[in-house]
């Protein structure tokens, strides 16, 4: 399959926070055309084994895939857990997840000190965090912490004031002891709640937001095999939007994940 520079990138997601990945690509990169697929009919992925993670992925995949993407990135940390070598051996285009960038950042910023990890249950479970640092640094302290609430949080909107601190101190308060001096925020909802973790855990560790990251990996990925979108293309980039389930709350909540409103998005059926 012959890739084209003017291709669009494809995102895909179980759901809205797979945006925030969206929102940090279109920052790093605002000549590239992208296509999001939320799996809205099926979220959450982290409370389904990785059979069927695997399955729902490549069925992403062959959507955005069928629409000339140039390059794949797995917004969903579950995903990128569990289905990232499936994909990666299945597509004709390159494809990215969230965790290997983030953890590379994570062990580029640290001062030997630990690197703490925050996520859904399933990702912390998985240990594919864990696994990508210590890949790249052996001796490196890892721990790790799953913070189920910031999700709903972030969902909400309470991402600032006295409930979201307070939940945020009952997570985050044992890091300082475990000596950590770098926090990734493994879970795309979190970036939302940056404030208030940063608040929690002090100057002195640095937050690694894997969107960003994921970003930055797109972007030195384009560069390297030639495929970054010509710079002056005509009008502004397309950016499209298809969810699997009904789209009036993926529309209303994501845009404060994108932090810029979402026109419309388009329901699709993705049989199996």
């Amino acid at each position: 399959m012959r890739q084209d520079s003017h291709g669009p990138i494809g995102v895909f997601d179980s759901g809205i926070g797979g945006l925030t990945v969206l929102k940090a690509l279109m920052a790093r990169l605002p000549h590239e055309r992208t296509l999001y697929l939320g799996d809205t009919a099926r979220v959450p992925y982290g409370t389904k084994s990785g059979e069927v993670v695997t399955r729902y992925s490549l069925k992403n995949a062959e959507f955005l895939l069928e629409r000339g993407i140039k390059l794949l990135v797995v917004a969903c940390n579950t995903a990128s857990a569990a289905a990232l070598p499936a994909l990666q051996a299945a597509l004709p285009v390159p494809v990215l997840g969230v965790i290997e960038p983030g953890a590379r950042t994570a062990l580029q910023r640290t001062r030997g000190g630990g690197v703490g990890v925050i996520g859904t249950p399933g990702t912390v479970r998985s240990g594919a965090y864990q696994r990508a640092l210590e890949a790249g640094n052996p001796k490196v302290a890892v721990k790790s912490r799953a913070c189920p609430l910031f999700v709903p949080l972030a969902e909400e909107g309470w991402t600032t004031g006295d409930v979201p601190l307070l939940v945020a101190r009952e997570y985050l308060a044992g890091f300082a002891r475990d000596g950590v001096d770098t926090l990734v925020l493994g879970c795309t909802h979190y970036p939302l709640l940056k404030g208030v973790i940063a608040e929690v855990v002090g100057p002195h560790v640095s937050l690694v937001d894997s969107a960003e990251a994921t970003a930055e990996a797109v972007a030195e990925l384009l560069g390297e095999k030639g495929l970054l979108a010509p710079p002056g293309s005509a009008g502004a980039p397309e950016h499209a939007f298809f969810v699997t389930d009904v789209p009036e709350r993926f529309v209303e909540v994501g845009a404060r994940f994108l932090g810029r409103p979402i026109p419309s998005a388009e329901q699709v059926d993705l049989r199996f």
